[in-house]
């Protein structure tokens, strides 16, 4: 059991250069899963009609549990997000989807459609053996993940950037990191964090 260690190993403010990056990572990867993870936090209109847009079968909650002030059991977002009038969309703000989908169908779409909130794309698979740095790839843990208008793997620290990960083994593996990084040209960018 456990996680993943990831490193950041990529910042940019441009979000579709921080995916193109992603990509050329996830083409490293020896194999790769047959599902790709969207996640989003929504937190205008406009950025909940993009994104449903873009994933239309998307199911889509609110971002915190609200519960019915009378019965408290617990409140699930019932609106259409594309034809719902404004005025009854904004008060369900902020909103989140989590959403998976086949390899290469709508994630350049959704890096466009990413606004103002967190916002993630999950590539898992396993890392070649590498002998140069006896690193093993290990299915379980092994992949890319950008994160959008963050800079921690695990959604604490909003920000102006986009940030690159490579996921690792849960004993962390630095030398793997290490090499991924350079060949994008950068270096590991902080210390390995809690990932998948």
């Amino acid at each position: 059991m456990g996680n993943s260690q990831a490193y950041p190993v990529f910042r940019t403010t441009d979000a579709m250069e921080a995916w193109t990056q992603a990509l050329r990572l996830n083409d490293l990867l020896e194999e790769r899963d047959d599902e790709v993870t969207l996640m989003a936090d929504l937190l205008t209109v406009e950025d909940a009609r993009r994104m449903a847009a873009v994933l239309p079968e998307a199911d889509f909650h609110y971002a915190s549990s609200r519960t019915d002030p009378v019965t408290g059991d617990f409140l699930d977002f019932g609106l259409d997000i594309l034809t719902a009038h404004h005025r009854l969309l904004e008060p369900e703000l902020p909103l989140s989807v989590l959403h998976y989908v086949p390899p290469g169908t709508v994630e350049d779409r959704f890096v466009r459609a990413v606004g103002q909130g967190t916002a993630s794309i999950g590539l898992s698979g396993r890392w070649p053996d590498d002998a140069e740095t006896d690193s093993y790839g290990h299915a379980k843990y092994d992949g890319v993940e950008v994160l959008f208008n963050c800079v921690d793997v695990n959604w604490l620290q909003p920000a102006d950037r986009h940030t690159v990960f490579v996921h690792v083994d849960k004993w962390g593996d630095l030398p793997r990191a290490e090499k991924l990084a350079a060949h994008l040209g950068s270096t590991v960018l902080g210390d390995a964090q809690h990932g998948w």
